[in-house]
C-alpha cells in the first residue's frame, strides 16, 4: 500500500475513534418521543423548536401512532392545540382540491431538526428551525408539487415570495412568507392555497413567521436566514440548545435517566414564547401592536401548572427572563382594560382556564427570592384578579354572588346534591369545583399578602393573611379530609372520597379526588399538620394515601378520573397538584419517606419510552418536577425561599446560577438502591433539618449528601 493510502487511512482511523469516545452532549440525551403516547389524554408531542421561541412545529398528527401526516408543519401558535397553515407535499397531476395525508417512513426528530421521508419513500424531507424562522430542504426524484395552505384566511404573491394569513382565534392573526431557492415551473394562487409546481431534485424552502403582518414576517425571515443553508441553521440550532441544557449538568446515573433528565429539561422551554419582534409585539389583550421597549414580551403559558416548578427552576437558571415574563403578565394586565393578571396567557388572549389565579405566586417566588419586579403593579394586578374578577373556573366574568359568599364566609359553597346551578358565571361543564377553589384561593391570598408587605401596605398584608388561614373552614376534623359544605355550613353528606363528585370530581374538587387535594395546603404545612393530629398522623395519613386502593374498576375510575392516572394508590403522579406531595414528609420529621417516594415516581412513571410521561404535561408544568427531583431539590412553597432536599438521581449535579455562580450537588454513591441520604453538609457544615434556602444555593456552593440502601431513621 502506498504511504499516501496508508497515512488517509491511519487519519480516517482516527477521526473515527475519536467521534466513537467524544462524550455525548446534553442535547444529545434528548428523546422528543417520550411520552408520545398518552396514558390516557394528551401525549407529549415531538417539539422543534429553538428555547422559548416564537416559532414552534411537531409532526401532523394526533400522537406517535398516527399513520398519516395532515401535512408538513409550519407554526404551532398555541401549546399542544392549535397548528396554523399546511405545507402539502405532491407527486401526481391531478387536480389539489385539499390538502392530502401523506405516508410517511424514517422520521427523526432533534430539538433542532426534522427530517422524513414521505409518499412511501418517493420524497426527502429535512427541516431546521430558528426563532421566528425555518428552513425545508424536500428532495424527489420525480416532479413535485407544493401547496401552502391557510386554513382559514389567505394567501398572496409579490415579486420575491408567497405570503399567507390565518385567524388564530377572534381577532388574533399569525402570518407567514416563504420564498425557494428554486424557481418554480408553475405557481398558482386560489385564494387560501398557493400551488408551486417544480421539476425534481431538490427545493429548498424557506419561511418566517409573525404575528404583526405578513411584511414583518418577512423581515423575520431575512434578518434569520441570509441563504438557504440548512446545515448552518442546524448548527446553530445544535449549539444553542446544548448552549441551553448545559446550564445543568449531571454526572453517574444511567443512558436512560440521563435521556429522562434531558428530555424533562428540553420542555421546560416550550413555553413561555418570545413574540417580540424587530422590538415590537402583538398583544390579544388590546388587539394592538406595541413597541416592547427593549424588553420582551413573553405569552403561552398555562399558570396554573408553571407556577409550581417551571417558574421557580427559571428564577435559578434565568432571572433576567423571569423577570421579562412578570413583565409581560403586568403589560397583559394594562392592556386587557381590566387591571387583572391573566392565568392562561395565550398568543390569542387569557383562557382563563382551570381555577385559581397563580400568577401572584409567581409575583411572590420573585420577589421573595430577589428578582426585580414591579411591586405595586404586580400587588394591584394580583389584588384586581381576586377580588374583581369571579372566582368561578374557566370564566373570566366580574365577581358574583359566589364570589361574595366566599370573601364573607370563608369558602366556595357547594350545591347539595340535586340543587340546580343558580349563578351564571358557573360553566356548565367545569362546575363549582368549591375544595379546589376554596384551596387554591387560601394559597393566593397568602401570596398576595407577601406582595403587600413588600408594598409596605401591612394592614393589607395582614388582612389577606388572615384569609389565607380560611382553608381550615372545609376541613372535616371526622374524616380529616377537606370536605365540601353547602351554604348553610353544613358538609355535603355521602361524599365519597376515592370518587368524589361527577366528571373529573368538579362538582366538589377538580381533576383529582380528594386524597389529592388533603394535601393542597403549600402554605401552611405546620397548620395543616396539626390539623391532621400532629407529624405521626400526617405521615401516617400520607402513608394510607400510598397504599389505599381506587376502590373501583380502573376502567370505572378513569372515565370519571382521566386525569387521575399514574397512581400509587390514591396518589397520582399525572396531575400537577399532586407534585409536590412525596416532599410533605420532610416537614413532619421522616425524609427517608420523601427519600423513598421521589425515587420511586421517577422511576415508575418518567421512562425512557413512547409511555414515560404520566398524564399531561403542559409545557414543564410536569416536566421540572423530574428536573429538580433528579438533582434534588424542590420548591414545595413557591412564594418561599426555601427548597425541600429529596433523592438525588447523579452523582453530581452542577447548576449554572443566573448570577454566573455554580450550586452542586454531590450525591455520593447514589444509584436506584442508594436512594437514602444518611447525612447532608452545605459547604463543609453539617445541616441539622433537609431544606436549602435560596441564599444558599444562589451564593453557590456545594451539598454534599452521603447515600445509602439504608433510611436514617430519626428517633
Amino acid at each position: 500500500m502506498k504511504p499516501q493510502r496508508i497515512l488517509a487511512l491511519c487519519t480516517a482511523i482516527s477521526i473515527l475513534a475519536a467521534s466513537c469516545c467524544r462524550d455525548k452532549e446534553p442535547v444529545d440525551y434528548v428523546n422528543p418521543y417520550m411520552g408520545n403516547i398518552s396514558h390516557m389524554l394528551v401525549p407529549t408531542f415531538p417539539t422543534v423548536q429553538l428555547p422559548n421561541s416564537m416559532l414552534r412545529v411537531y409532526p401532523d398528527r394526533g400522537d406517535f401512532t398516527g399513520e398519516y401526516l395532515g401535512g408538513l408543519p409550519v407554526v404551532v401558535t398555541n401549546h399542544r392545540e392549535r397548528s396554523a397553515f399546511n405545507l402539502s407535499v405532491d407527486l401526481g397531476s391531478g387536480p389539489i382540491l385539499a390538502p392530502k395525508p401523506l405516508s410517511y417512513d424514517n422520521e427523526r426528530i432533534t430539538p433542532y431538526s426534522y427530517s422524513v421521508t414521505l409518499l412511501d419513500g418517493a420524497v426527502d424531507v429535512r427541516y431546521a428551525v430558528s426563532h421566528q424562522s425555518a428552513i425545508y430542504k424536500i428532495t424527489s426524484a420525480e416532479p413535485l408539487r407544493l401547496s401552502l395552505w391557510s386554513l382559514g384566511g389567505q394567501v398572496g404573491e409579490d415579486s420575491d415570495g408567497i405570503y399567507g394569513s390565518q385567524t388564530v382565534l377572534d381577532s388574533t392573526k399569525v402570518y407567514v412568507y416563504l420564498q425557494t431557492q428554486e424557481a418554480s415551473v408553475a405557481r398558482e394562487m386560489r385564494g387560501n392555497c398557493a400551488i408551486l409546481s417544480f421539476g425534481g431534485g431538490a427545493v429548498n424552502l424557506r419561511y418566517g413567521v409573525s404575528f404583526i403582518s405578513w411584511e414583518q414576517a418577512k423581515a423575520n425571515l431575512l434578518r434569520e436566514q441570509k441563504g438557504y443553508d440548512i446545515d448552518a441553521v442546524e448548527r446553530e440550532g445544535r449549539r444553542i440548545w446544548n448552549q441551553t441544557l448545559s446550564r445543568i449538568k449531571v454526572k453517574g446515573g444511567s443512558e436512560d435517566e440521563k435521556t429522562v433528565f434531558y428530555t424533562s429539561y428540553y420542555r421546560t422551554f416550550e413555553r413561555p414564547i418570545c413574540l417580540s419582534e424587530d422590538g415590537r409585539y402583538w398583544s390579544a389583550w388590546d388587539n394592538s401592536v406595541h413597541e416592547d421597549g427593549g424588553t420582551p414580551f413573553y405569552t403561552d403559558d398555562w399558570i396554573w401548572d408553571t407556577y409550581r416548578a417551571a417558574h421557580p427552576l427559571r428564577v435559578l437558571t434565568d432571572a433576567g427572563m423571569e423577570e421579562d415574563i412578570l413583565s409581560s403578565f403586568l403589560r397583559m394586565a394594562s392592556e386587557s382594560g381590566t387591571g387583572w393578571a391573566p392565568t392562561f396567557p395565550e398568543v390569542s388572549g387569557d383562557s382563563r382556564r382551570m381555577n385559581s389565579n397563580h400568577t401572584v405566586a409567581t409575583f411572590a417566588d420573585a420577589v421573595v427570592k430577589g428578582l426585580k419586579v414591579d411591586i405595586p403593579a404586580a400587588l394591584e394586578s394580583s389584588c384586581k384578579a381576586l377580588t374583581e374578577k369571579t372566582l368561578a373556573p374557566w370564566s373570566g366574568a366580574p365577581a358574583s354572588d359566589l364570589d361574595r359568599f366566599f370573601w364573607e364566609n370563608g369558602y366556595v359553597a357547594a350545591l347539595r346534591p340535586g340543587e340546580p346551578e343558580t349563578d351564571p358565571v358557573v360553566n356548565d361543564f367545569e362546575k363549582r369545583q368549591p375544595v379546589a377553589v376554596t384551596l387554591g384561593t387560601a394559597y393566593d391570598c397568602w401570596c398576595l399578602s407577601i406582595l403587600a408587605r413588600a408594598a409596605g401596605n401591612s394592614v393589607l398584608a395582614e388582612q389577606f393573611e388572615g384569609y389565607s388561614r380560611r382553608y381550615a373552614t372545609l376541613f372535616n376534623p371526622q374524616t380529616r379530609f377537606f370536605h365540601p359544605k353547602d351554604k348553610e355550613g353544613n358538609f355535603i353528606p355521602g361524599v365519597d372520597y376515592n370518587f368524589p363528585g361527577g366528571l373529573g370530581a368538579r362538582e366538589y374538587y377538580d381533576e383529582n379526588n380528594a386524597w389529592v387535594y388533603r394535601w393542597d395546603v403549600q402554605h401552611d404545612i405546620p397548620g395543616l399538620i396539626e390539623l391532621m393530629g400532629g407529624n405521626e398522623a400526617f405521615c401516617a395519613e400520607l402513608d394510607r394515601m400510598f397504599a389505599t386502593p381506587l376502590g373501583v374498576p380502573k376502567y370505572l375510575f378513569y372515565s370519571k378520573l382521566p386525569d387521575h392516572t399514574a397512581n400509587v394508590g390514591c396518589f397520582s403522579m399525572a396531575n400537577e397538584p399532586s407534585l409536590h406531595v412525596p416532599y410533605l414528609y420532610n416537614y413532619a420529621g421522616q425524609p427517608w419517606k420523601t427519600q423513598k417516594r421521589v425515587r420511586q415516581m421517577l422511576s415508575t412513571w418518567f421512562r425512557n419510552d413512547l409511555m414515560g410521561v404520566p398524564g399531561d404535561e403542559d409545557g414543564g408544568g410536569m416536566s421540572s418536577f423530574v428536573v429538580f427531583s433528579s438533582v434534588g431539590l424542590y420548591p414545595v412553597t413557591p412564594g418561599t425561599a426555601e427548597y425541600a432536599i429529596g433523592s438525588p438521581v447523579f452523582e453530581k449535579a452542577t447548576v449554572e446560577l443566573s448570577n454566573g455562580k455554580q450550586f452542586r450537588v454531590i450525591a455520593r454513591g447514589a444509584s436506584a438502591e442508594n436512594k437514602y441520604v444518611v447525612s447532608a453538609k452545605l459547604n463543609g457544615k453539617a445541616l441539622d433539618r433537609m431544606f436549602l434556602s435560596h441564599e444558599d444555593i444562589i451564593s453557590g456552593g456545594t451539598l454534599v449528601l452521603e447515600m445509602s440502601d439504608k433510611p436514617l431513621i430519626a428517633d
